[in-house]
């Protein structure tokens, strides 16, 4: 049963993935990347090729480990659920995502200074996968991608809340060092994939009986037959009778 529901591909990339971001995280704390070598440095053209090396490092052991976990769930449920067009959900959430953090300038809401900054780690991609697993089962309306849509929101339901600035919600010594830009952009490109997408791959199935005009002449004459051959279960029961099946009925369900 387990092989004929679990699609082994989606465990398999997501292990891949996150294995890649702690090869990174080794490589960059073994002193192979200095400074901003592989981030995304917005508006600056060095740091263009972050939109490809920044998912793979991190600034600490609670950053990488922060988004190792919603990798490999969102990525499973991504490929589990969506094998149809998980791969281009995932890497145009990836590299669009990248590419319109590279295209906002890290500005301070209140004073309005721009600051240089290297945004690092898989937070962008993470975001674009959760709003892209929302939004999808809401735009599609089918109840197992639905399901899927509801799990997400079970989980990452506060991810909301870091599409905007940390600096709205408190007072900060210094500027925080979390890119609302990656969240903000993950978040947009994956409510838009999700309505790009919304009638890609698995359609919802609707059997014929379903239909509101829907007439069998065969399905007629086997209910004629069994009214003909078991006229028994279609007479008017007294009340006392009535009531005494309920009870019974009521009796069976509270004894297991």
């Amino acid at each position: 049963m387990l092989k004929e529901t679990l699609n082994y591909k989606a465990v398999m990339y997501a292990a891949l993935m996150v294995a890649a971001m702690w090869l990174g995280f080794l490589l960059q704390h073994l002193n192979l990347f200095d400074g901003c070598s592989g981030a995304i440095i917005p508006l600056n053209p060095a740091g263009l090729k972050g939109i490809f090396f920044s998912p793979f490092l991190h600034g600490n052991l609670e950053h990488i480990f922060g988004n190792s976990v919603p990798i490999f769930v969102l990525m499973f449920l991504l490929f589990q659920f969506y094998p149809f067009i998980a791969e281009k959900v995932f890497f145009l959430g990836w590299f669009v995502t990248a590419f319109l953090v590279w295209l906002l300038p890290p500005i301070d809401i209140f004073t309005g200074a721009y600051n240089t900054v290297c945004i690092i780690g898989a937070s962008g991609i993470v975001y674009a996968l959760a709003f892209f697993l929302f939004f999808s089962g809401i735009f599609r309306w089918n109840m197992k991608l639905l399901t899927v849509s509801m799990v997400v929101a079970l989980y990452y339901g506060s991810l909301v809340w870091g599409v905007m600035p940390e600096e709205l919600f408190s007072h900060l010594q210094e500027p925080s060092k979390i890119s609302w830009q990656s969240h903000l952009s993950g978040a947009v490109v994956g409510i838009i994939m999700a309505f790009i997408f919304r009638k890609s791959g698995e359609k919802n199935i609707r059997f014929i009986w379903q239909y509101p005009n829907y007439y069998s002449e065969k399905d007629d004459k086997l209910w004629q037959q069994y009214k003909e051959n078991h006229p028994d279960d279609f007479l008017e029961l007294p009340y006392k009778e009535k009531d005494d099946i309920w009870d019974h009925l009521d009796e069976i369900r509270k004894n297991g």
